[in-house]
């Protein structure tokens, strides 16, 4: 088990936790008008990579408040817990926010090819 420290209570044993998935997700206007496909995408498809990942948890059996987490998903090593709204500091946690392709707000992401053409397009470079 993991031993979690909240922001705001103290260390913890994971059991008291429950983890919302990925941080930092650039979530959709409402003025924005996706297709099907493009909504499709942002609401099913996640990253899941193996090393430092950024996660939103939230003390569930206590506080109830939620933070964000940068940790490595192979050896469960947490780097770095830090408050919603902010980025993480560490320099592992800053390059894995950067390293993600779901960071762009919807506008950005519209303008963008799609990722299995830009998957393509990188290969081929």
């Amino acid at each position: 088990m993991l031993l979690i420290t909240c922001p705001h209570c103290g260390p913890r044993d994971e059991s008291e936790f429950s983890c919302g998935g990925e941080a930092h997700i650039a979530r959709p206007l409402a003025e924005n008008s996706l297709s099907d496909a493009e909504f499709a995408d942002y609401l099913f498809l996640r990253d899941n990579p193996k090393g430092l990942f950024l996660e939103r948890w939230r003390h569930a059996a206590g506080c109830r408040r939620w933070f964000n987490m940068a940790r490595d998903t192979v050896t469960h090593e947490i780097v770095e817990i830090y408050a919603i709204g902010s980025g993480p500091s560490s320099k592992a946690g800053m390059t894995a926010h950067a390293a993600s392709w779901r960071r762009d707000t919807a506008a950005e992401a519209a303008a963008k090819p799609p990722r299995k053409a830009r998957a393509k397009k990188d290969k081929a470079s």
